[in-house]
């Protein structure tokens, strides 16, 4: 049937818009951009139809949701940022199909999941911004799955990844990448100092922590990372409490993944924020469903757990 042909940890800062605009911060932000535009490069090498976007912007409060209009077009101007991000015009086509076959299966594997297709919502900036650069030319499709999510765990979050791979190769017809559009630490600079940390991260723990965290992903250290990912979602105030991250690998296999990191855009601050570019190659699944339960503790998430 379908294909997950690509899947990649992207960054969605806002001062890539900033840095298009005449004035100091102007080109700064080159390598995000350039990441950017070849991860889209990849994908349609590997002839990707369908962007699906894991969007830290995205809050829900209840059951996870999947976007799936069948045309967006708009302006968009950031209520959290409308000075970094204003009057954006964005376009593309949704996936209507997709999109329901992503929130079917979720659902049959336990996660509550609802698409949305008749609707007026428009994507957040995790989705637009890197579309900005990747789908210049509205060459792919594109679906937004929410990942601000305030009451969920992370567990679920890890199976949803795993049920929509599961739904893209059993249901769909093409190819399909997966993209958690968030940051690695995810600190902002304290009111009043975000020129002052426009370059940097808030402080030298977090910057060494997500230095870390990407070599141990470079050196597929799955196993380690996805027992600690609880721990760094809240030490290193992830964004979107990383659920991002947890879909992603939910959808490589967790933690028994074996693929080796490739670093497109290097680790850079942000505004005090740790931000990247990474490709985790898909590697077969070797067939078994989720595995059960095993414990409600932090370090349980290891195996799936139902529950945090």
């Amino acid at each position: 049937m379908g294909k997950l042909a690509l899947v990649a940890k992207i960054t969605h800062v806002p001062s890539i818009i900033l840095s298009e605009q005449e004035g100091p911060r102007k080109g700064t932000r080159k390598a995000a951009i350039a990441g950017l535009r070849e991860i889209s490069r990849r994908c349609r090498e590997a002839g990707v139809d369908t962007l699906v976007v894991f969007d830290t912007h995205w809050l829900v409060n209840s059951s996870y949701h999947v976007n799936c209009a069948p045309h967006y077009k708009g302006i968009y101007t950031s209520n959290e940022l409308p000075h970094f991000i204003k009057n954006m015009p964005f376009e593309c086509d949704g996936n209507p199909v997709l999109g329901h076959q992503l929130a079917r299966m979720a659902s049959a594997m336990g996660v509550d999941t609802l698409a949305h297709d008749d609707t007026s919502l428009e994507p957040e900036y995790g989705t637009l911004v890197p579309l900005r650069y990747m789908n210049e030319d509205l060459h792919f499709k594109v679906v937004s799955v929410s990942a601000l999510c305030t009451s969920h765990y992370l567990s679920d979050s890890a199976r949803l990844g795993w049920a929509m791979r599961k739904a893209v190769e059993e249901l769909y017809e093409g190819n399909v990448a997966f993209l958690a559009s968030g940051s690695f630490s995810h600190r902002f600079a304290q009111n009043g100092q975000a020129q002052e940390f426009a370059f940097k991260f808030w402080n030298p723990l977090l910057e060494e922590l997500d230095k870390t965290v990407l070599r141990m992903w470079e050196e597929a250290r799955w196993s380690e990372f996805c027992a600690m990912l609880p721990e760094y979602a809240t030490k290193g105030h992830g964004e979107g409490f990383m659920h991002d991250t947890a879909m992603m690998l939910g959808a490589l296999g967790w933690s028994e993944y074996t693929g080796a990191a490739e670093v497109i855009t290097p680790l850079f601050g942000s505004t005090g924020t740790g931000q990247a570019i990474v490709v985790l190659p898909v590697m077969p699944l070797s067939g078994q469903d989720v595995p059960a339960a095993s414990s409600q503790s932090a370090t349980g998430l290891h195996r799936f757990p139902s529950r945090l």
